[in-house]
């Protein structure tokens, strides 16, 4: 069975075997994006870095745009898909989002600050500069922000949260802090304001639980 990927040249379909050639491809792409940047990452950096040939990436995708198109999918689904998607669904409470916090500030500080958040640095470099990849970006953050809303809104709806509590605008705070925590952090090399930006917006969170349910333990950090 053939698919096409986002990103991919129309029409294109994919075998499992083109479906790995591509992925590697791709993958390379956001690595080395990840760590110069876009403007200064060349088709043939990729090329070298995925062990392909020059044919291989044009079979794929029409120019260079249309990688960093593929990146910025391949970038959310890794970062929102894989990682905070699954997590942010299991969260049954406040001590769950504090498990939440704790594996975001576990990763940047094994990663030793360096890297930032892989949507962020994108959005950050192309935002006025290529609409479409804007776009892609956004609507990587939306599912992220949405992630964030659906835990919030469990809450609520298991009574741990304000009946008058709005999980969107809740998500979008968290979401805020969550990335200007990560651009502090990799600009000064310290965890410390993620950290601190996320516990803020978690201390937050759990004064919105009502009177006879607020979490004793929300000063504990």
């Amino acid at each position: 069975m053939s698919s096409t990927e986002p990103g991919t040249r129309p029409a294109l379909a994919l075998t499992r075997k083109g479906r790995q050639t591509r992925q590697r491809i791709v993958a390379a792409a956001a690595d080395i994006i990840l760590q110069q940047g876009v403007a200064r990452t060349t088709l043939d950096d990729v090329r070298a870095e995925a062990g392909v040939s020059s044919s291989q990436i044009y079979h794929y995708f029409a120019d260079k745009e249309a990688l960093v198109r593929a990146v910025v999918d391949y970038q959310a689904q890794t970062v929102v898909g894989d990682i905070h998607e699954p997590a942010l669904a299991a969260i049954e409470g406040i001590e769950g989002l504090r498990a939440w916090r704790d594996m975001i500030v576990s990763l940047q500080s094994a990663a030793g600050c360096r890297g930032g958040c892989p949507l962020g640095s994108l959005g950050s470099e192309l935002a006025e500069l290529d609409h479409a990849v804007r776009c892609d970006v956004a609507a990587g953050y939306a599912r992220w922000e949405a992630a964030i809303s659906a835990c919030l809104t469990g809450m609520r709806d298991r009574g741990q949260l304000a009946g008058d509590a709005d999980p969107r605008e809740l998500a979008t705070a968290v979401l805020a802090a969550l990335q200007g925590g990560l651009l502090l952090a990799k600009v000064e090399r310290d965890i410390r304001p993620l950290a601190t930006a996320l516990d803020v917006m978690i201390s937050l969170i759990a004064s919105l639980a009502p009177s006879d349910r607020r979490d004793r333990s929300t000063d504990g950090r």
